[in-house]
């Protein structure tokens, strides 16, 4: 009988130590992104990135990938452009046979590769990055708390929001103080644009303060900026200017927009006499959306100008 219970006492010993040991099944979690949801039911550790801005973030929470995008790489995440990570092709024009070869089990794409989203879902679950640059700080906190739920980093991912929120409302602070008056201009070649409150610069406006300049010959700004002459930057006296050289962004050319903006017309503005102008670093505002470091430096920027 003491025999039998021995017996009977091991066999239900040795049944909780294998369901312990025996992996659980993970509840799945429905990822609410751009293009919709995707469903993850474990961790994903064979990452493919094709956008900058959602590297920068992955690699603040510690997340490494398998696969990213080497060309026009920023500065501040240049350290994978190391053989340890597979390049998956260009912003543009991503590798889909690369991709597919690296088995990943989670891509994760941002806004210049949305029209290939179906084709890229085809292979692994697909994470759109996309940040609205029209809201660009509420969007970026989305995506970043996202980010976290997937990979089991919400603290993490958390205490990246609420630094950089407590940075972001420090200058929206110092900007009611001084209400400058505020050109965004981005050139590409001489040509000249203006981005106003509803454009691919609105964080300038809407998320850092600052107040517009404009001129009387103002035309509405849509989201892709209004042609502007230097004539019109004379005659609209901005207290500030942010300036961003997109040739320099997509890498044909580096620092002209300096020299171009050297001229009589600007040196008469308030903003040049008072040494407010400011050329963004095109890395961060023009190719990494939604990153953590690229946001930091964006503050950066703008900073400097108060």
């Amino acid at each position: 009988m003491l025999k039998n219970k021995t017996i009977k006492h091991l066999v239900t010993s040795l049944s909780v130590l294998c369901c312990a040991l025996v992996p659980q099944a993970i509840q799945a979690k429905e990822i609410t992104h751009t293009m919709g949801t995707i469903e993850i039911t474990q961790t994903p550790k064979r990452i493919v990135v094709l956008g900058h801005g959602s590297l920068d973030i992955l690699d603040e929470l510690g997340v490494q990938p398998v696969g990213v995008v080497k060309p026009l790489l920023p500065h501040f995440i240049s350290h994978y452009a190391g053989d340890d990570y597979q390049t998956v092709g260009s912003l543009k024009e991503p590798n889909f046979e690369t991709i597919f070869m690296l088995k990943p089990d989670l891509i994760i794409a941002e806004g210049r590769q949305a029209p290939m989203y179906k084709e890229l879902s085809q292979i692994a679950p697909t994470y759109l990055f996309q940040i609205d640059n029209q809201d660009y700080w509420k969007t970026t906190q989305h995506h970043w708390r996202m980010l976290g739920e997937i990979f089991e980093k919400q603290d993490e991912a958390e205490s990246l929001i609420a630094k950089t929120d407590e940075r972001m409302k420090s200058v929206h602070a110092k900007n009611s103080q001084e209400n400058l008056r505020t050109l965004a201009v981005m050139n590409n070649g001489n040509n000249l644009a203006m981005y106003g409150e509803k454009s691919r610069f609105s964080i300038i406006f809407e998320d850092f303060g600052f107040a517009p300049a404009t001129a009387q010959s103002q035309k509405p700004t849509g989201p892709h900026g209004n042609l502007i002459s230097f004539e019109y930057i004379a005659e609209a006296k901005p207290d500030a200017m942010i300036i961003l050289d997109r040739e320099q962004a997509i890498g044909t050319s580096n620092g002209r927009a300096k020299a171009l903006f050297d001229n009589a017309l600007v040196h008469s503005t308030p903003a040049y006499q008072d040494q407010k102008m400011v050329f963004m670093d095109p890395a961060a505002w023009y190719l990494s959306a939604g990153g953590y470091k690229a946001t930091h430096i964006m503050i950066n920027d703008v900073e400097s100008v108060l």
